[in-house]
């Protein structure tokens, strides 16, 4: 079996899951990593922007961050935090934020404000950035995180993005006419969510991965009944992931 990382498999698995012809709004991290391969894999057609602005980048160097110059290299547009929103959020494109979390419940809801109570937290992160903007008005949302039951939680610390909200109708409740979280990439899988319930369950295990080690990283119940396993990454997947996305392996193995 070829050797890969956590990280090479998330952004793997996450490519897949691009269409041709895509609008991705990347996040910072692993979903730049997966974003990249996507359009260099899956689905060339693909168009990658940021928030900061950079609609379109060609993605010779992979950025480090939203904020980075790089993702300004090359593109179709160099624009600001407005013209990057307005797109996530217009009606005319079918648009997918790849955001990243510390916490996540069954219903997609995600947590990156704080670990405890939000006035005297255990741990303060840098916020929501563009994160809410995003689950809230882009066509789907793919989330990132690492699957430990400390992240996958019954309740949220603090809901930063919301998700599916209660489940069923809930999230058009709240206003929020279209979108909603479609998939999570963890370390362990690949995870989806009910048509009527909106509650997540098993899509894929990863190769090496068993459904009880899922089951035993998951903080809520899980259905796992029609999980499948993932195809492992191939040589020529990761040499493209290693040789052209990432040569310097700022990513790809961390």
């Amino acid at each position: 079996m070829l050797e890969y990382s956590d990280n090479e498999m998330m952004a793997l698995a996450a490519g897949r899951l691009i269409k041709d012809g895509a609008i991705v709004f990347a996040g910072t991290g692993v979903s730049i990593l997966a974003a990249t391969a996507a359009k260099r894999i899956f689905a060339p057609g693909a168009v990658i922007f940021f928030e900061s602005g950079g609609i379109d980048p060609s993605l010779n160097e992979i950025p480090m961050a939203v904020a980075d110059p790089r993702v300004m290299s090359g593109t179709s547009v160099n624009s600001g935090l407005i013209d990057a929103f307005s797109i996530a959020g217009h009606r005319r494109f079918h648009t997918i934020a790849f955001l990243g979390a510390a916490q996540i419940d069954r219903y997609g809801n995600l947590n990156s404000t704080s670990i405890g109570d939000y006035f005297r937290p255990v741990t303060r992160f840098s916020g929501s950035g563009g994160s809410c903007d995003a689950a809230s008005f882009a066509s789907e949302v793919i989330t990132f995180i690492q699957h430990e039951k400390r992240r996958f939680v019954e309740k949220l610390d603090y809901l930063t993005s919301v998700g599916w909200y209660k489940g069923y109708d809930s999230r058009k409740k709240l206003g929020l006419e279209r979108g909603g979280t479609t998939a999570v990439v963890t370390n362990l899988g690949v995870l989806k969510f009910k048509d009527d319930s909106k509650e997540m369950y098993l899509s894929e295990y990863f190769p090496g991965v068993s459904i009880d080690q899922v089951i035993e990283n998951t903080g809520f119940e899980l259905d796992t009944s029609s999980a499948v396993e993932a195809a492992a990454p191939t040589t020529d997947q990761l040499t493209i992931l290693r040789q052209e996305v990432d040569p310097q392996h700022l990513i790809c193995h961390v």
